[in-house]
């Protein structure tokens, strides 16, 4: 049996206590037309068969020092450097994290989030800081639980989508295919639910089989369609979005 949602409660004593995973120190890929860093959180709370960062996912306490080392790294502003992306794992497990966005924001850096939604309520503490949010969408109502493993979380990400359209940051939405929870039409269904309740950036990228959390999804999928019949599809859903990536 799944237990609740696991939350990571802050120690008394004041300083940040973040547990980082790793740093890409210089990114373009992760914060639309920026230069950024991208610091990876350890703990994710959901079980996605794909994940192939499974070892990321074990929650973890902080150490004395782990984001002080963050923060000298960002002080220095290598390569230009205008941007900071917190990711994971799921980076809102923590609650140090307002902290650490608004220590990021003083120094004038542009702040991103990746973030599967579990925890609306820490996502919209997290907004006045925010100046771009990458929403994982799992799937559509309780596929969503189906594929990252818990129930009751896609609930939860619909708050967090809710937040997001009705506020001011800008954001996308994306969804990592793996062909073992989806087939061509559901994945066209999900899209269109996106696009009717008002999601305009949208991207799709399929799961790399490599290194999944779960040995069956590292196999072939029978019955997976081709890669002819999803760009296809890319270019049915195109006007309903204002952007629609397919990534690699």
């Amino acid at each position: 049996m799944i237990g609740p949602l696991l939350r990571l409660e802050p120690d008394e004593a004041s300083e940040i206590r973040l547990p980082v995973a790793s740093l890409s120190a210089l990114s373009t890929a992760d914060f639309p037309g920026r230069r950024a860093a991208v610091i990876h959180l350890q703990g994710c709370p959901l079980q996605c068969g794909y994940c192939e960062v499974s070892e990321m996912a074990i929650a973890r306490r902080g150490e004395p020092g782990e984001w002080e080392a963050m923060r000298g790294f960002l002080e220095i502003r290598p390569d230009g450097l205008d941007a900071v992306v917190f990711s994971g794992g799921e980076p809102t497990l923590h609650v140090d994290l307002p902290q650490a966005l608004a220590q990021v924001h003083e120094m004038g850096l542009a702040v991103g989030l990746h973030t599967a939604g579990p925890y609306p309520e820490r996502l919209e503490r997290l907004l006045p800081w925010l100046d771009w949010v990458a929403l994982d969408v799992k799937g559509r109502g309780r596929d969503f639980d189906r594929i990252c493993g818990r129930s009751g979380i896609w609930q939860r990400h619909a708050r967090s989508l809710s937040l997001l359209l009705e506020g001011e940051v800008p954001f996308e939405c994306r969804t990592t295919v793996h062909w073992k929870d989806f087939a061509l039409e559901d994945l066209e269904r999900l899209a269109m639910t996106l696009a009717d309740c008002g999601v305009r950036r949208y991207a799709l990228q399929v799961a790399r089989s490599e290194r999944c959390r779960d040995p069956d999804y590292c196999l072939p999928v029978a019955g997976a369609p081709p890669r002819e019949a999803l760009e296809a599809l890319i270019r049915r859903l195109a006007p309903h979005f204002s952007r629609l990536e397919l990534r690699h």
